[in-house]
């Protein structure tokens, strides 16, 4: 009986959605906090946080607040018009980013494909890169997004294979690779576009002194260095942006995610004048980008990374998470642990079971985590999760790997 409920919604989904996903078999119903609950009334402790779009959990009560308030006032006008929001948006997040200027969009693959957009016409118009041989340069193993463009610089056969032709311009050379990337920059290389830390390679931290690096490899030969930062910014890792953690600062950011704090979708590019200062109207655009109630949600996103509240805790119980993920290292089931804040990929002895299976297996003692790449376990809870919250989830985790 209790499953009857469960079962008929999945299979009526997968009857009338395309396949493009293979969810766990939990349908959740509601949720707050790191908590979700699902139709049959059973709780979950949410350790996924929407891949690190619900950095604040879910239902926070500012952002829903912020949320009804707007709903009452006007939730869009498109770019035709101005809005009473827009101008502080992109104040407050250029001031948050130390940059200058912002390109709202909607989702992150819609970012990426912007600053792509970006770097090119910067390279045309500012480096004098001749017309149609724009390059740029991005890593092996990479997630970006998945449009047609992004894809085919994708090294991921499951997110590339089957949706030719692939759109030319970039090379792609290893992650944390400093002489391999040297080496890929050429007179036409307009930007090298980077995740600081690969998500969904399994959370793969660069080599110490990568990123600097980078850093200074690209301000050497007049080159844009793009941090994709959708997944590892805005407090995930311990600072606002995960390249703080080898002082550097991009170019550009490309941000998602938790911008809309999980309660609309809501992406931005930002970086100064001189790069973004390149687009005339009609050039670029989105009828959803920087609309009103995006504006006033992604606001208060703001105003709370402002405090340092919400990093200072990343950091404080990332330490705690890895250090107890670490004393599974070498003791049976765990082969490795990677990360940075509330942030970690498990690598799993296949012996023990897939990724998959050892999802299935958490799922049946309430604790929510996703696979990735066969035997590898993401773990990236909300922000805002109790440290007591967070020990009984890896309680779960110990019991399912004994």
């Amino acid at each position: 009986m209790t499953e009857t409920r469960t079962n008929a919604l999945i299979s009526s989904a997968d009857a009338h959605s395309a396949h493009n996903y293979h969810p766990l078999p939990v349908v959740v119903a509601t949720a707050e906090g790191a908590w979700m609950t699902d139709v049959e009334g059973r709780r979950y402790l949410d350790m996924l946080a929407g891949y690190s779009a619900l950095n604040f959990g879910h239902g926070n009560r500012r952002l829903i607040d912020a949320a009804k308030a707007q709903l009452e006032r006007v939730t869009l006008t498109s770019r035709a018009f101005h809005h009473d929001r827009f101008a502080e948006f992109c104040t407050r997040l250029a001031a948050l980013c130390g940059m200058e200027m912002v390109l709202p969009m909607n989702t992150g693959a819609e970012a990426v494909e912007t600053a792509v957009k970006t770097a090119r016409k910067w390279g045309y118009k500012v480096k004098g890169v001749p017309d149609g041989q724009a390059k740029i340069v991005v890593a092996s193993d990479n997630f970006h997004g998945r449009t047609t463009t992004i894809v085919s610089f994708s090294t991921d056969p499951e997110a590339r294979a089957d949706f030719g032709p692939y759109t030319p311009g970039f090379e792609i050379v290893p992650y944390g690779d400093l002489e391999a990337l040297s080496r890929a920059v050429c007179d036409e290389t307009v930007a090298v576009l980077l995740e600081p830390i690969q998500g969904e390679a399994g959370v793969l931290v660069p080599p110490p002194g990568y990123l600097a690096g980078v850093r200074e490899l690209t301000r050497e030969r007049n080159v844009l260095f793009i941090s994709d930062e959708i997944q590892s910014g805005l407090g995930r890792t311990g600072k606002t942006f995960a390249c703080e953690h080898e002082e550097v600062v991009p170019d550009m950011y490309i941000l998602g995610k938790a911008l809309g704090g999980g309660v609309v979708p809501v992406s931005a590019v930002v970086s100064s004048a001189e790069v973004l200062g390149v687009f005339r109207p009609g050039e670029h655009g989105s009828t959803f980008g920087g609309n009103p109630l995006a504006c006033a949600v992604a606001l208060e996103v703001i105003a709370m990374l402002e405090t340092g509240e919400y990093q200072q805790k990343a950091t404080e119980l990332g330490d705690h998470l890895h250090h107890e993920l670490g004393l599974l290292v070498g003791a049976g089931a765990v082969r490795e642990v990677r990360g940075r804040g509330l942030w970690a990929g498990v690598d799993i002895d296949p012996s023990y079971g897939t990724g998959r299976e050892i999802s299935e297996k958490l799922m049946d003692r309430g604790v929510l985590v996703k696979d990735t790449h066969g035997s590898t376990i993401r773990i990236a809870p909300p922000l805002v999760i109790s440290k007591e919250d967070l020990d009984w989830g890896l309680d779960q985790l110990r019991a399912v790997l004994a």
